[in-house]
């Protein structure tokens, strides 16, 4: 691609770490896509708790940076090597480096997939991130064994943006998900979202003991703990014998650091830190993940909920409604 165009384009930036305040809508040249990239114009772009990790430091980014992980849009040009996406193609992605809260941006082609005609912008920049994440996690981060129709899972906070993309998912796999929330609106969320059973943590602290009476005393076979520190002993305790704990995020604080003298007392556990990118290192991964979720949207057995929408300028707001847990379901900032 040998055009020189670029255009000012929206976007939001960060030059220190810190609070939402730190955010700033500043304008920045952006230009032509090079070797294996894309230049989209965006229509959504999908709001995430990693957004928060890079914004305060907990994943920290060379500064300035600019935030976003997922967006939809339509694609504006094509560098060389790109042979999977055309001028004019409507498309969704999750993909590194962060830049998705802007009009407009380039970024590596290997993650951007053409978004089916029956999935609107919205929904496409919503559930990319996080129904991705659920996608590896119930398909692809599996106890020994695997899952099986009849299982029984927990997943925390079951009524978040992957939390309910995972209720509907686990009841499409037949799986008997176990969900924690915080309140009894979001269990109620959950629950309608396919759940089995939710646990109001802030009503039944010891989340552990309750999973045990749901199961007989056996605990579950995998859990899916995106809280942090504040489940991290509760969810080993929930676990059966060679269970699996999958902690990917860290909503309440960083992890403690592991004995691993406690995984054979347990019961012989596993514990894995998964994250998606690994994941979506290669185009046919992403392609294959990609298509398995379209599949499951167009098909019904998966909806994205779409509760929350931003404007680009009011990112602040969006980070702090986030960050106080009062958002459900899934949110969009319109570019």
């Amino acid at each position: 691609m040998t055009s020189t165009w670029t255009s000012t384009e929206q976007v939001v930036r960060i030059n220190a770490p810190g609070g939402p305040e730190q955010m700033q809508l500043v304008a920045v040249e952006t230009g032509m896509p090079g070797v294996g990239e894309v230049r989209l114009r965006h229509k959504a772009c999908g709001l995430n708790y990693i957004d928060i990790y890079h914004r305060s430091g907990v994943y920290p980014l060379p500064m300035p940076a600019t935030l976003g992980m997922e967006g939809a849009g339509v694609v504006e040009a094509v560098g060389e090597g790109v042979t999977h996406l055309a001028v004019g193609d409507r498309v969704a992605y999750a993909s590194p480096p962060p830049g998705a809260y802007a009009t407009a941006r380039v970024l590596p082609a290997r993650s951007v997939c053409k978004l089916p005609d029956s999935i609107d912008f919205e929904t496409g920049a919503a559930m990319m991130l996080k129904g991705l994440t659920a996608q590896y996690l119930l398909r692809r981060t599996l106890p020994q064994g695997g899952l099986q129709a009849g299982d029984a899972v927990l997943f925390h906070a079951a009524a978040g943006g992957v939390g309910l993309i995972a209720c509907q998912w686990a009841k499409a796999l037949g799986l008997r998900l176990i969900g924690t929330a915080g309140s009894d609106e979001k269990c109620e969320l959950a629950l309608q979202a396919g759940a089995a059973h939710v646990i109001n943590y802030r009503r039944e602290p010891d989340f552990a003991a309750r999973v045990r009476e749901l199961t007989e005393g056996h605990g579950v076979k995998v859990v899916y703990d995106s809280v942090g520190a504040d489940t991290w002993e509760g969810s080993l305790n929930s676990l059966a014998p060679f269970g699996l704990l999958a902690s990917f995020g860290n909503a309440s604080g960083v992890v403690p650091p592991l004995n691993l003298g406690l995984l054979s007392a347990k019961g012989s556990l596993y514990v894995t830190r998964p994250t998606l990118f690994t994941h979506l290192a290669t185009r046919e991964a992403s392609q294959a993940m990609a298509d398995e979720l379209f599949a499951m949207v167009a098909s019904g057995a998966i909806k994205i909920p779409v509760e929350q929408r931003y404007a680009l300028s009011d990112v602040v707001q969006a980070h702090r409604e986030m960050e106080a847990r009062k958002t459900t379901g899934c949110s969009v900032l319109l570019a």
